[in-house]
């Protein structure tokens, strides 16, 4: 068995800090924390994933109105052991250069899109832990034969959790946090009938 490097292991008893993620230089990219647990990427992304991400930002910064931005694969820290990254987030924050992470009040949209190695967290996890930083709309991107499908949720503020909003698909028409209007189909080369 292979020693664990020395930076894998937690500086602390209780584990890893939000804040620790901005000094592991050795982290592979794309390093989450959930629960004072680091999370690595272990299998490399699929082309479908890594297009549909792309495409989804590129569609969304064009439709976003002034002072509203559109990032990806940004952490967001949600409380002192908790800082996931998800593949899109819709922000009420100005550009910085030197932004590693955003907070829950400026975050207004997240979404996932599924992969075999994130199914569970994306279902489950990180549906949960959204909802209860106060994250008012989560969207959850599933591969249907090659085509996109969003499941989309928006936040039930007193019980901190997400009621199921809709299924798109082909299409997506939303109004929160501003109004989208999305051809799903034409997001992935090849699907666009």
């Amino acid at each position: 068995m292979t020693a664990v490097p020395e930076w894998m292991r937690p500086p602390r008893p209780e584990g890893w800090f939000a804040d620790d993620l901005d000094h592991l230089p050795e982290a592979p990219r794309h390093t989450e924390l959930f629960d004072g647990t680091l999370v690595f990427r272990m299998f490399p992304q699929q082309a479908w994933h890594s297009r549909l991400v792309s495409a989804m930002v590129n569609v969304l910064r064009q439709e976003a109105p002034i002072g509203i931005g559109v990032e990806r694969e940004i952490t967001i820290r949600l409380d002192e052991r908790n800082r996931p990254e998800p593949d899109f987030l819709i922000v009420a924050e100005p550009y910085s250069l030197d932004l590693t992470f955003f907070t829950p009040d400026r975050v207004l949209l997240v979404g996932e899109v599924v992969s075999a190695e994130s199914a569970h967290r994306d279902r489950t996890v990180k549906l949960r832990k959204y909802a209860e930083a106060g994250i008012a709309h989560y969207w959850r991107v599933e591969d249907e034969d090659g085509a996109p499908v969003v499941h989309t949720y928006g936040l039930d503020g007193p019980t901190r959790s997400y009621a199921p909003a809709a299924i798109h698909r082909h299409t997506l028409s939303a109004s929160e946090p501003f109004a989208i209007e999305l051809d799903l189909d034409g997001l992935v080369p090849g699907r666009k009938e």
